[in-house]
């Protein structure tokens, strides 16, 4: 599921009126630079999902580094 909110006090906010532990976060410039580079070829014949050292990469290069963004890891924040 994926939640949109106007700000980072929007976020907190909704986490705090629901007793809901604040978990890390993407902006909508981040999100939109995940999805270039995630469906940058989809409608090519050899196109593939990331493997999960590609997705490290993905997360790292648009500032995604906290453990949740791990595609290996066992975490949840």
């Amino acid at each position: 599921m994926m939640l949109f909110f106007r700000s980072e006090e929007s976020l907190n906010d909704w986490c705090e009126k629901r007793a809901y532990p604040r978990r890390p976060s993407a902006t909508l410039p981040q999100l939109w630079k995940m999805g270039l580079a995630w469906y940058a070829d989809r409608l090519s014949p050899t196109a593939r999902r990331p493997n999960p050292d590609e997705i490290r990469g993905i997360f790292s290069d648009i500032g995604l580094s906290d453990p949740f963004w791990d595609p290996r890891a066992d975490y949840l924040a």
